[in-house]
């Protein structure tokens, strides 16, 4: 394991990393990333990647298209252009061409270092982290990307399907807008939303109405209302807003879209020490949205990259944080946690699969045939118990540390 930095080394990283981000979210960052070592997990991508082994299974893996942030709130629902839900993972923000074991890793990193989280011992972690690895591998070894959706679904995941299956848009609407006199506000709450300048707000709306003259149905991106949108946990602080449109008609028909400003992976210092060179993508929303577009099943049905306020974005339907399995309900019966986690390393494989052979990515065949293999399996899980250890101790010195 590489030496790890200081506690002034790791603060001093990854305030390296938020130069420039929105001061108020990036307090709120920082605060959430002192709660857990869980949540230090998912706000520093850049610093887990940073304390990989080297010369290890993780670097000699066949290659594949990676999320790159995997982690068990990494997987949620998302509707597809053919209008049915999916269960997928659904966050790219990192996403690059890198060794198939790197998510792997880090998602059983997560479930050992969300222990806590789980409301699971370290005992009930490591049994559902090492049959999570068993099913990725079995999923490879079969060879043949599938799917989840609610016919399918089991457990705790079905249940997350009949709970969207029952929202109805004018209950979403509620929970995060305002209505006065038939008209839609956001709910400007501290909590999902901040106010906007007035500044801000023009800028947005002269961006959507340049978009809206682009597509066949320019009145549903009519705006409405903008503020800043506060959530995620490593992207908190990037230049980031909810939008309320017109949609399908007002009040109830509104939508929410999501416009995202992008930022390089977090993966390629790594990549870059092992020579894995990346696509010359035109620019960092052209890369999440591609990849998004290659891992999932079906694609998702609103997801642009486009350039706002000179910087490379994501423009999509907003995706709410309670879209995502509440894994850590599962009511201590064993089985339950231990089905889900086991879906999340099937939806990888199925994922790295769908995505063989693309701009350098391993054939099938490659990553058959290395799944075959089993000694990789515990060297793999040692390697995720010792990043766990790796992640407790920097997020000591992270929360012991001033900011």
């Amino acid at each position: 394991m590489s030496k790890q930095p200081s506690p002034t080394n790791i603060v001093d990283a990854i305030r390296t990393r938020d130069a420039g981000r929105d001061r108020e979210r990036l307090a709120m960052r920082y605060a959430k990333m002192r709660e857990s070592p869980f949540i230090f997990l998912r706000g520093a991508c850049h610093l887990f990647y940073d304390a990989l082994p080297a010369a290890s299974v993780l670097d000699k893996a066949p290659l594949a298209w990676c999320c790159g942030d995997l982690h068990f709130e990494n997987f949620g629902s998302y509707k597809a252009d053919n209008r049915l839900v999916y269960f997928d993972i659904n966050d790219f923000d990192e996403s690059a061409l890198a060794p198939c074991t790197w998510d792997i890793v880090r998602l059983l990193t997560s479930i050992l270092s969300g222990a806590e989280s789980l409301r699971a011992t370290e005992a009930e972690a490591m049994a559902v982290a090492g049959d999570c690895l068993k099913s990725y591998r079995t999923a490879l070894m079969r060879g043949k990307p599938l799917w989840v959706e609610a016919e399918t679904s089991t457990g705790l995941i079905h249940d997350l399907f009949v709970t969207l299956a029952e929202r109805k848009r004018p209950d979403f609407l509620n929970r995060r807008t305002s209505l006065k006199d038939g008209q839609r506000q956001i709910k400007v709450d501290g909590i999902k939303a901040l106010a906007v300048s007035d500044a801000e707000r023009q800028k947005v709306m002269a961006f959507m109405a340049r978009f809206a003259s682009t597509q066949p149905k320019p009145d549903f991106f009519k705006v409405l209302d903008v503020a800043r949108r506060i959530a995620g946990t490593g992207s908190l602080g990037v230049s980031r807003y909810v939008i309320l449109v017109e949609g399908k008609g007002s009040p109830d028909e509104n939508y929410l879209l999501d416009l995202k400003a992008t930022q390089p992976s977090a993966l390629l210092p790594r990549l870059h020490q092992l020579d894995i060179s990346q696509p010359d993508w035109p620019d960092e929303a052209s890369r999440i949205v591609t990849v998004q577009k290659r891992l999932q099943a079906v694609d998702h049905a609103f997801l642009y990259p486009v350039e706002f306020d000179g910087q490379s974005s994501v423009l999509r339907d907003l995706q709410p944080s309670e879209d995502r399995v509440a894994i850590g309900d599962w009511g201590k019966k064993l089985e339950r946690l231990r089905e889900v986690v086991c879906t999340m390393g099937n939806v990888l494989a199925w994922d790295q699969l769908r995505a063989t052979g693309r701009s350098g990515a391993a054939s099938a065949d490659e990553l058959v045939e290395f799944a075959q293999g089993e000694s990789w399996m515990s060297e793999l899980l040692d390697i995720a118990v010792a990043m766990t250890r790796t992640t407790q101790a920097q997020w000591e010195g992270f929360r012991q540390s001033p900011l």
